[in-house]
């Protein structure tokens, strides 16, 4: 009979995880929420510098941290030392997965790199998140996610082309660096236990992550000439789709850059005749003339508040939704109601509401089994008496 899988498809699956502050080990919690047992090495006596950013602080602790370290067990071993690094090493032998995001070169000096593990443990997968990679001339740079973001392109085409072009007010590039590794940890275990191949190395950087979501800018200078340039809030030529102040000052997008949602949003604006008007009737002409669409929708926009548009645009089966805020997202149902936001309690912080475990599974979903650990090298006792008991469990 199959495994019972109640804590997610992960269950059973050990990793390692040997990295510091947010792409590394966002890629161990991703791996914890589904299930897997997440043992976090980290130096003493401070640990994770994590524990200590983000932009806010409460009961004198970092809010971050509590969903970066959830479903994670804390080990704090040196691995500067030679002690720290047999242990380490011999941690590695028994897991399935390892998580490094440390400069090239780092864990080869410590005796931890993917040649030193794949002598003790030939079919672990070993991910490495960088900046740029293990290969190519900048491989030996310090990275960080504004650097990659703004190397990639990606930074480039956000904002106003006549502003500095400005960040996203999150570190995206360490979170789709994170979730590349993520998939190539998946696809390797994958390939190892259901097609027989052998342990292998996922080279994960958050360059490669930012330039894989720019679409076809390269593709378009390389045929054309032309760059693409940032373009506020809209896509030039995709027309009418772009946000749109309401009565009550807020910002709520609507779009409706489709011949059938077109006449849609026609319709509900008053203005039936405009779905045949020659400047309107097609894709390619709203776009000539997207400037006055804009004008038209925005001057109807301005006579209903938010709550109204959101309600009568969608209930017309147009595109609309509001731009929310944390404290609108907090507030709105639907987020509790599809579990992107749920409540635990946290060892330091009390009940929290976090988000939730993503994507949905229906037969084996993922969940938040423990807390972060707020202890530096909590687990540490533990951990280690498994390991001189030669326990290979879950460790659950």
């Amino acid at each position: 009979m199959a495994e019972t899988l109640t804590d997610g498809p992960l269950q059973g699956l050990r990793v390692l995880e040997l990295g510091q502050l947010l792409a590394g080990p966002y890629v161990g919690t991703l791996l914890g929420d589904f299930g897997a047992e997440v043992i976090k090495v980290e130096p003493p006596p401070n640990g994770d510098a994590m524990r200590d950013w983000g932009r806010l602080r409460h009961r004198d602790h970092s809010l971050w941290w509590s969903i970066l370290a959830r479903n994670k067990r804390s080990v704090a071993l040196d691995l500067r030392t030679e002690e720290g690094q047999a242990i380490a090493l011999e941690l590695a032998r028994r897991a399935d997965v390892i998580v490094e995001n440390f400069r090239p070169g780092t864990m080869e000096r410590w005796g931890l790199g993917p040649e030193d593990v794949d002598r003790v443990n030939p079919g672990a997968v070993y991910a490495r998140v960088t900046g740029y990679g293990q290969t190519g001339r900048y491989r030996d740079r310090p990275g960080f996610a504004s650097a990659s973001e703004a190397l990639s392109g990606l930074r480039h085409i956000n904002g106003y082309a006549d502003q500095a072009p400005p960040r996203f007010g999150i570190s995206l590039g360490d979170t789709l660096a994170a979730q590349s590794a993520f998939q190539g940890i998946l696809l390797a275990l994958y390939a190892r236990d259901a097609r027989g191949a052998s342990g292998q190395v996922i080279d994960a950087s958050i360059t490669d992550a930012c330039l894989a979501i720019t679409e076809s800018a390269v593709l378009e200078y390389e045929q054309t000439g032309t760059v693409r340039d940032p373009t506020g809030t809209r896509l030039p030529r995709i027309a009418p789709s772009n946000v749109y102040r309401s009565s009550d000052g807020k910002w709520v997008v609507i779009a409706a850059n489709h011949d059938t949602l077109w006449r849609r949003l026609a319709n509900l604006i008053g203005r039936p005749e405009l779905a045949e008007d020659e400047r309107f009737a097609t894709h390619h002409a709203r776009g000539e003339h997207e400037d006055l669409l804009d004008e038209l929708i925005g001057a109807w926009a301005q006579q209903h508040t938010a709550a109204e548009l959101d309600e009568l645009v969608n209930d017309a089966g147009v595109v609309c939704a509001p731009v929310y805020d944390a404290a609108d997202v907090y507030a709105d149902p639907y987020f509790r109601e599809r579990e992107l936001l749920i409540g635990y309690e946290d060892e330091v912080h009390g009940a929290i509401t976090a988000p939730g475990v993503v994507p949905k599974l229906t037969g084996t979903p993922g969940r938040v089994r423990t807390p972060a650990r707020w202890t530096v090298g909590a687990d540490t006792e533990d951990v280690l008496a498994e390991l001189r008991a030669g326990d290979d469990g879950d460790g659950s």
